[in-house]
């Protein structure tokens, strides 16, 4: 399935900025950026169900925001981009 995480991180403290690093780092280890605070996965229930133990671990609820938005395959979930950023291609073929 296709997962959106977005999230704001109160960046105004150190240990702020510090979240944000490791929030970001989180996501880049399981995903692609789209946006500075975007990111996409291809994973299935149990890798979101584990990604999002390891975000929330890593924010503040009180202080940060965090969603994720879960698009079905079988929902024919569609992505319409624009601009310059393309999206990896995760169903086709890996080349190195």
């Amino acid at each position: 399935m296709l997962v959106i995480a977005c999230y704001d991180i109160n960046t105004e403290t150190r240990a702020g900025r510090r979240r944000l690093r490791r929030v970001a780092k989180v996501c880049e280890g399981v995903g692609q950026r789209v946006q500075k605070s975007v990111f996409e996965f291809q994973i299935d229930r149990m890798q979101l169900e584990a990604l999002e133990q390891r975000l929330l671990s890593e924010i503040e609820l009180d202080e940060d925001n965090l969603r994720l938005y879960r698009l079905p395959d079988s929902r024919g979930a569609e992505v319409r981009e624009h601009g310059t950023f393309r999206a990896t291609d995760f169903e086709g073929p890996l080349v190195l």
